[in-house]
């Protein structure tokens, strides 16, 4: 694996049932659980990463991203603290997995970059909870770009960052003379492009958008053919779009933060404003 880690864990594969596969992938199905005596490798690259390791790279230079196998800390491999149900660090639940599987096909679909869905996997080993359910791991499989996440920045050498920002010089239509700028028009284009399709990501953030500019993460996403199950959250959708303008400011912000750019806070305003996007509806 040519990309730095900052840590090897062990694994094993497991026997597993096939939940969904992309009609476009016929790529390798990585069954691993987290497990100190397996004789597999994952990779993790920072402490940020706490159930989502590489398991491969593809001819392409692509890296294939696993989700759920396990923490990557911890000398146990799942954690409950009955707080949130089922829901337990180091475990993706099925439901979670199915979400982020289905609307990660849809934004991909609306030529949004994204990371690419291959599989949704279950493995067969049993997992009791503190909850008394007893469930079994979940995994989401896919390929991206760039492995690193924008919140990856503090755990990345310069040398990794500017590789990579190097790359969005073919993103640079408009001829904008900063990093942060072209960054800036992708993200806001990438926010008019969801909403436009009624779709709400609902956890736009540095996490979750790699330095290949990919959005990625749609577990709490939601749209008209995939809603929300619950009438509540359903009913207070629409109140939950304007919030992601702001988040994807924060991003904007924090991208400008770490390639040492000075940021012109009237030029992004007008960006946003250019997309559809008044930020003076949300002045005081």
């Amino acid at each position: 694996m040519d990309v730095l880690v900052t840590k090897r864990v062990r694994c094993i594969q497991s026997a597993y049932n096939l939940v969904y596969s992309n009609t476009q992938s016929n790529e390798q199905i990585f069954p691993y659980l987290r497990d100190p005596n397996g004789d597999k490798e994952m990779y993790c690259l920072s402490p940020l990463h706490g159930r989502s390791y590489i398991v491969a790279k593809k001819m392409d230079g692509r890296y294939i991203v696993s989700k759920g196998n396990g923490l990557s800390y911890s000398s146990f491999q799942f954690l409950n603290t009955r707080e949130f149900g089922d829901d337990s660090l180091g475990l993706l639940l099925l439901k979670d997995a199915s979400r982020d599987f289905h609307m990660g096909l849809e934004v991909e679909s609306l030529g949004i970059k994204t990371n690419h869905m291959q599989y949704v996997i279950e493995l067969n080993r049993e997992i009791s909870l503190t909850t008394g359910h007893i469930l079994k791991p979940v995994l989401l499989q896919y390929d991206v770009e760039c492995p690193f996440r924008i919140s990856d920045a503090p755990f990345m050498t310069k040398e990794q960052i500017y590789v990579e920002v190097a790359k969005w010089e073919k993103l640079n239509k408009k001829g904008f003379n900063k990093k942060h700028l072209i960054a800036a028009e992708v993200l806001i284009k990438n926010l008019r492009i969801l909403h436009d399709n009624e779709i709400l990501h609902n956890a736009i953030s540095e996490q979750n958008y790699t330095w290949a500019l990919e959005l990625l993460d749609f577990e709490l996403a939601c749209s008209r053919s995939h809603p929300y199950s619950k009438e509540d959250d359903r009913k207070h959708v629409k109140d939950l779009f304007p919030r992601e303008i702001l988040y994807s400011y924060v991003v904007i912000n924090y991208i400008a933060g770490v390639l040492k750019e000075n940021i012109d806070f009237a030029v992004i305003d007008s960006m946003f404003n250019e997309y559809g996007f008044d930020l003076k509806q949300f002045a005081l």
